[in-house]
């Protein structure tokens, strides 16, 4: 869980904390304040300083109405908290809330890699994988606040794995380090000495692996670059991008990453007016944070 301190749409202080997703959000509320408080204090700030409290979150979100719609095993008690309340009790000032891929859009499109642009997709690949997306200048988010942001569920194979959202061959599914380990433990083309001898998986250790030549790591990198190309190649169909940023654990991997899917989505989209650029996140770890930011200030 990232807490960062913006100024100017640049993030000059932040810290970590553990997110323990599974006992919940409210449970954290207390330790999330007081990291806050004691990071405005290091700064010598004020809490009457701030202009408000912004909060990514990775669920479907009523941004209109501040709420937690709808969770997908993380922080399931969220759709029951008054999250405004408390934010506003706490710090006073603005509270902004809304889906951390969307907000990642934001951050890119107004600060980061897709400022000059204003069709932008943002992809974020790590644990789960999100989307966001800007059109024509405007953040798309639905009558049921939910377009855009669920790219990591669009099916891409109906006899595929099934996801944790209940579909089934979903993106995150296939091809996220949440699902990682499952994936290479059930490959019959791999060599079962590979997963017991590096388990437990994270994308950083896959492709320092594929970078050693590892013929394993290879196998599953490349299956898990052509999901990512393949999911990509549907968000530019679906909503006619100028520009792809990429962000998320993977990034440590751009080198690798950035310039396949370049090529599998060069052959693959159809674009007649020209090539969708795919570039990675300039803001990194800030990427969120930046764009929450934003739109407290732009409420």
């Amino acid at each position: 869980m990232k807490i960062g301190i913006v100024q100017d749409g640049k993030v000059i202080a932040s810290c970590a904390i553990k997110s323990d997703s599974e006992n919940g959000l409210g449970r954290k509320l207390p330790e999330i304040e007081v990291t806050i408080k004691k990071m405005l204090h290091e700064q010598h700030i004020l809490s009457s300083e701030l202009a408000g409290i912004g909060l990514c979150f990775p669920g479907l979100i009523d941004s209109l109405r501040s709420i937690v719609l709808s969770t997908n095993a993380k922080y399931d008690d969220a759709p029951d908290l008054n999250l405004k309340s408390w934010a506003q009790h706490c710090f006073g000032g603005e509270f902004y809330m809304d889906n951390d891929a969307r907000m990642a859009a934001v951050g890119e499109w107004k600060y980061g890699a897709a400022k000059c642009y204003n069709n932008v997709v943002v992809v974020t690949i790590g644990t789960g994988i999100g989307a966001g997306v800007i059109i024509q200048g405007q953040i798309l988010k639905g009558v049921h606040f939910q377009a855009g942001c669920l790219g990591g569920h669009l099916s891409i194979d109906y006899k595929g794995r099934r996801c944790s959202c209940g579909s089934i061959g979903c993106i995150e599914a296939m091809s996220s380090s949440f699902f990682l380990n499952d994936i290479i433990r059930e490959n019959q083309q791999i060599d079962a000495d590979f997963y017991k001898q590096y388990a437990p998986f994270d994308f950083k250790k896959l492709f320092d692996l594929f970078s050693t030549g590892d013929p394993d790591a290879q196998k599953i990198g490349y299956d898990c670059m052509d999901v990512w190309s393949a999911g990509i190649v549907n968000l530019i169909h679906a909503y006619d991008p100028e520009i792809v940023v990429l962000g998320g654990g993977i990034i440590k991997s751009a080198n690798i990453i950035i310039p396949y899917i370049q090529q599998r989505v060069d052959s693959l989209a159809w674009t007649p007016w020209g090539k969708v650029k795919i570039v990675e996140s300039e803001l990194k770890d800030n990427i969120g944070i930046i764009g929450v930011a934003h739109c407290v200030l732009n409420n």
